[in-house]
């Protein structure tokens, strides 16, 4: 089959190589996907889980990508709960090869069904954004209808998501971008917009939650607006933005087949819209993710057409 693959962690995205491999066998509990569209996060190059396995071994060459949509060719032993022929769509584990290739072997727990009426490259583009956003407010965030969220990037795959979700749940939502991210931050349904190049972020006042996809200086800064028993929501993994009379969580997204479930009946209803770029081939995958321009949206890459 053909894949994409990294050898080199120094490389970045100019390492990644078109080439064949072997087609995945289901261990127990898998499932074989033949996939149709895949999503990729070019901070997998920077996760340990994308070189070395659980024991820390060297597994290169390693397959990229970890969301997917897809159709279940083959069943492992013991596995239950989804069929051969059945429309999917999931997180793939991270250390295990990923989803930019023509199949994946995969636990079954970790894919939700794909309704006949969602097309696989919108399948594709839910699982690390959707997810991502859904736990980082709700599980993580604890958000109530009524509080304020500040939305870091919200011009972004996963920022779009934490506006929508935190409006339809009531929230009042304030994006952050740049300058040029103004009409989309305020299209995906934030209430104001706050661009971090030319406006003062202290001027947002005190919010009950910060989703911060940035860090740095941005993150220690925001962590100031927290109000008394807020929260701070990372996923950049920094420990040094802390709030001082709040909560500050640092989480790393989990698949969760009730929740893929949620999420892709809130776009069937029309009620969240996914936030998809570039829509390339797998054949041209490596030119998509080296674009010589800046990245919009989320980049899918269609494996079958």
């Amino acid at each position: 089959m053909k894949a994409i693959v990294v050898t080199d962690q120094a490389a970045g995205t100019a390492g990644m190589k078109l080439v064949e491999r072997p087609e995945p066998q289901p261990a127990i509990n898998d499932v074989v996907v033949q996939v149709h569209a895949s999503g990729f996060v070019p901070t997998e190059l920077a996760w340990p889980s994308t070189w070395t396995d659980r024991r820390g071994l060297d597994r290169t060459p390693s397959i990229l990508g970890h969301e997917l949509a897809g159709v279940v060719i083959a069943l492992g032993y013991g596995t239950t709960g989804l069929s051969v022929g059945q429309r999917v769509f999931g997180l793939a584990d991270w250390h295990r090869d990923g989803t930019l290739a023509e199949y994946v072997a995969m636990e079954a727990r970790n894919l939700a069904p794909l309704p006949g009426d969602v097309d696989f490259t919108v399948g594709a583009s839910l699982p690390i954004s959707g997810l991502t956003a859904w736990q980082g407010l709700f599980q993580h965030g604890r958000l109530q209808a009524g509080q304020s969220v500040l939305a870091h990037g919200a011009a972004g795959a996963v920022g779009s998501m934490v506006t929508q979700l935190a409006r339809e749940a009531g929230a009042y939502v304030i994006g952050t971008g740049r300058a040029a991210d103004r009409q989309t931050v305020l299209d995906f349904g934030a209430n104001e917009f706050v661009d971090l190049e030319n406006d003062a972020l202290e001027d947002v006042g005190e919010v009950a939650l910060v989703f911060d996809v940035i860090g740095g200086e941005i993150g220690k800064r925001s962590a100031g607006l927290i109000r008394a028993g807020g929260t701070l929501v990372s996923v950049v993994g920094s420990t040094e933005a802390r709030p001082a009379d709040g909560l500050a969580v640092d989480f790393v997204v989990e698949s969760d087949r009730a929740q893929l479930s949620e999420i892709v009946q809130r776009v069937r209803d029309g009620r969240l819209r996914t936030n998809i770029g570039n829509v390339s081939t797998l054949n041209d995958a490596v030119a998509a993710f080296n674009p010589t321009g800046r990245r919009t949206g989320k980049t899918i890459i269609r494996v079958r057409p």
